[in-house]
């Protein structure tokens, strides 16, 4: 099977390959992935849909995330998902390179040279709180200064995707010295990125962010950030499930005591 660069004619396979492995179609996910990043895969020998995917996406010359990581369970244990991560670590070039893994996942990525840098796990439920007067929702006006903070603290390019929160999410929010998205997913919806100055900031962009989305809200948190998990548990937001953080050829980008939920998994 030949890899092939996918384009957003494929999102229904794309979709349909997610769901065959139990995955939600996500199709609003996939087309922001497809917008910021580069997705390849396979086309399945029995002219039905995709065999396989993989999304690479590039912050800057130094980093790049893996995410999508996707193979038809008819063509399991075949060597497919080998075959695109050798793919996709080619075209990443010099990049060190990070993603998300699930145990399932994880002994194929540490053939390919990834270590585990640490856990993180997806928390979900309904936010029980009050607003905490400190944030405020944010325009394209207040882009620049968004970009600013992340360019310092995540410490990469990803200018591309935060650009887009303002299409794609469902509210940024702004305060001193931190911002916040929510985004709708086809279940809950997502709080990420959430970058922050300190922890209290960032409890008040998640806890607003929380509080605008209503219903069942997920947050990817880091399990080293103890008081946060905690937190977020004292307001209603458990049930963890736990992946491994992952990189191979260098160091996760920026100061990760400032980063406090990620875009997606798909984006770290």
């Amino acid at each position: 099977m030949t890899v092939r660069r996918l384009t957003l004619d494929d999102l229904d396979d794309c979709s349909r390959l997610a769901k065959d492995r139990g995955w939600l179609p996500e199709r609003h996910k996939w087309r922001l992935l497809f917008e910021i990043g580069e997705v390849y895969g396979m086309d399945a020998p029995d002219g039905d849909g995709l065999a396989a995917t993989n999304i690479l996406t590039r912050y800057g010359d130094d980093h790049a995330v893996i995410s999508m990581v996707l193979t038809a369970s008819r063509f399991g244990r075949q060597g497919l998902a080998r075959r695109l991560m050798e793919h996709v670590l080619e075209q990443a070039g010099g990049r060190t390179v990070s993603l998300y893994a699930t145990e399932h996942g994880r002994p194929l990525y540490e053939r390919l040279g990834f270590r585990v840098v640490g856990r993180a796990a997806k928390h979900t439920g309904v936010f029980k709180g009050e607003p905490s007067g400190r944030t405020r929702p944010a325009t394209e006006a207040d882009l620049g200064r968004i970009l600013e903070l992340d360019a310092e603290l995540f410490g990469t390019d990803r200018s591309a995707a935060l650009r887009r929160m303002f299409g794609f999410g469902e509210q940024v929010r702004i305060a001193e010295g931190g911002f916040g998205q929510c985004w709708r997913n086809d279940d809950n919806t997502v709080i990420g990125p959430v970058v922050a100055r300190d922890e209290e900031t960032a409890r008040a962009l998640i806890g607003d962010l929380a509080l605008h989305a209503g219903g069942e809200v997920r947050m990817d948190l880091d399990l080293a950030k103890a008081g946060l998990v905690g937190w977020a548990g004292e307001h209603g937001i458990g049930s963890p499930w736990e992946v491994s953080m992952m990189v191979r050829g260098g160091e996760l980008p920026g100061d990760r005591s400032c980063q406090f939920l990620p875009y997606m998994q798909a984006l770290g």
